[in-house]
């Protein structure tokens, strides 16, 4: 369990990536600001039409 475990938190920090390990959470710069950070919502597919078979 070192730098080149992936799962481990020195693991994390030594490859600088985030994770449930290393939690990396945004904090609004003004102090009552609202995160800036926000995932786009997901798009809503709509069925497809069904194909008509030749006469």
């Amino acid at each position: 369990m070192g730098k080149g475990d992936r799962k481990t938190r020195r693991g994390k920090t030594y490859r600088g990536s985030y994770g449930n390990t290393r939690v990396h959470s945004v904090q609004p710069a003004v102090v009552g600001a609202k995160a800036t950070v926000t995932k786009p919502a997901a798009a809503v597919k709509k069925a497809a039409a069904p194909k008509k078979k030749p006469a």
